[in-house]
């Protein structure tokens, strides 16, 4: 059974930009597009950047140091460097929580 956990707060992330939280061991990098938000694994495969940091364009974020981008619903890899893709996460907002589901 998956589980809730608060990561943030709706006010925490500004508008197209990333936030990298810790949770229970993993580094998530949780995105504010146009008020919905976004969670995926903040490490990018290629060279461990934080996406977090990354460009965001909509819902696809560009690693910043080598361009790798990944679609933000998804976590699905859209151009190299990277060879793979990473998590996403499930995304509930319960009031001014941001919550992740984690399995």
């Amino acid at each position: 059974m998956s589980e809730r956990i608060t990561i943030a707060r709706t006010g925490d992330i500004p508008e197209g930009r990333g936030l990298a939280v810790d949770v229970e061991g993993l580094c998530i990098a949780v995105f504010n597009v146009e008020g919905r938000f976004y969670a995926i694994d903040d490490t990018c495969p290629h060279a461990g950047a934080s996406l977090a940091e990354g460009d965001v364009d909509g819902t696809i974020v560009e690693c910043p140091l080598h361009g790798a981008r990944f679609d933000l619903a998804t976590g699905a890899l859209l151009s190299p460097p990277a060879d793979r893709s990473v998590t996403a996460y499930k995304v509930h907002v319960e009031g001014e929580d941001i919550q992740v589901e984690l399995e």
